[in-house]
This record gives structure tokens, C-alpha cells and sequence, in this order.
């Protein structure tokens, strides 16, 4: 009964860390959004963080543990706009153009 007790307290803290990890994403893709240039936002920071948490969902979705797959939701679904969005506004959309700089 102990055990089940400290396992709901870790898993509820862990959502709530989780809730924070997703604001940090959506913080950063309204950043974007409000300079209208992702050029110091590294995508590759980000396909490796949604493939972390793809499996990290995957693995709460075989040991059957809502904690950790809502944690992998939460993430995956702030990460994918800010995936969008720095796809929408990198610089590289001006290649070609007279006066692209990278």
C-alpha cells in the first residue's frame, strides 16, 4: 500500500515537471513567432527530444504507467509546434534571395 502511495506522489511530480517542460517549448515557439526568426533555434536539438519522448511514450505505453505517458504527450505536442514553427520561420526559406546571409 506504501509503495502505490509513493509511486502516485512521484508520478503526479513528475507530471507537473512535465507541465513545466511543455511551457518551456511553447515559450520558445511564441519567441519565434514574436521575433519572426528561428536562426539561434536548433532543430536538431529538437528532432532528438521528440524521439526521446516518442519513446519514452512508447515504453509508459508497455509497462502501462499513465504517468509517464502523459508526461510523453504533454512534451510531444508542445515540441511538434515548436517544431512547426521553427520549420515555418528558419532563415533558410531566403536561399536563392539577393540578400540571404546565413
Amino acid at each position: 500500500m506504501q509503495n502505490i502511495l509513493l509511486k502516485d506522489i512521484v508520478g503526479s511530480i513528475l507530471v507537473v515537471t512535465s507541465i513545466f517542460d511543455a511551457i518551456k517549448y511553447t515559450l520558445q515557439a511564441n519567441k519565434i513567432r514574436q521575433t519572426k526568426n528561428a536562426k539561434s533555434q536548433s532543430r536538431k536539438f529538437i528532432n532528438f527530444a521528440i524521439v526521446n519522448d516518442i519513446v519514452k511514450f512508447y515504453y509508459g505505453v508497455i509497462i502501462v504507467d499513465w504517468f509517464i505517458i502523459v508526461s510523453a504527450i504533454l512534451a510531444i505536442v508542445c515540441m511538434m509546434d515548436l517544431w512547426v514553427t521553427t520549420y515555418l520561420y528558419y532563415p533558410y526559406k531566403m536561399r536563392g534571395c539577393l540578400n540571404f546571409k546565413r
